[in-house]
């Protein structure tokens, strides 16, 4: 016989703890610093200072060209592998001495005394847009105004002499 449903009832004084909430988004937050962490440690870098901070460290010109892909330490000290342009390895290999004092200066428990390059296209990183630039009134006597052509061609000259005007405060 199968069990009524007064027999599945529990008793009153023990309740039922709350079961978790379902289709409900938890907060990125909570897992971005240990999902972080734990790829910074795979790479070796307990510190992410070394990779957070590249541009600082080197300079904008060495950070374009190559960014660090793993810390590994040895006896003789510590390794960093850098992904670098093909074209910018030779350059960085012959500036390895400057860059381990800079980047030594910047670690405080970590001394790296080698860098290995690792050759391959970086992927480009997103830019700032520019602002426009302001544009000024073409003067009347200027020849773009005389011009006798298409309409499409003419705007086109018209806004190439508003932008090479300075504007008037």
């Amino acid at each position: 016989m199968a069990p009524s449903p007064k027999d599945k009832q529990q008793p009153r004084d023990e309740q039922p703890s709350p079961s978790p909430r379902r289709n409900r988004a938890d907060a990125v937050s909570r897992d971005a610093v240990g999902v972080g962490s734990a790829a910074f440690a795979r790479a070796g870098f307990s510190d992410p200072t070394l990779v957070l901070r590249w541009d600082d460290i080197v300079g904008p010109e060495i950070a374009r060209i190559a960014r660090p892909l793993r810390l590994s330490e040895g006896a003789s000290g510590a390794v960093l592998t850098l992904k670098a342009e093909p074209a910018a390895a030779l350059f960085l290999q012959h500036e390895t001495r400057v860059l381990c004092d800079r980047i030594n200066g910047w670690l405080k428990h970590t001394q790296v005394t080698r860098l290995r390059f690792v050759q391959g296209p970086l992927a480009d990183r997103p830019r700032s847009p520019r602002p426009a630039p302001a544009r000024g009134e073409v003067s009347p006597g200027d020849p773009v105004r005389g011009f006798e052509g298409t309409d499409g061609l003419k705007s086109a000259l018209l806004g190439l002499a508003e932008a090479r005007r300075p504007p008037k405060d």
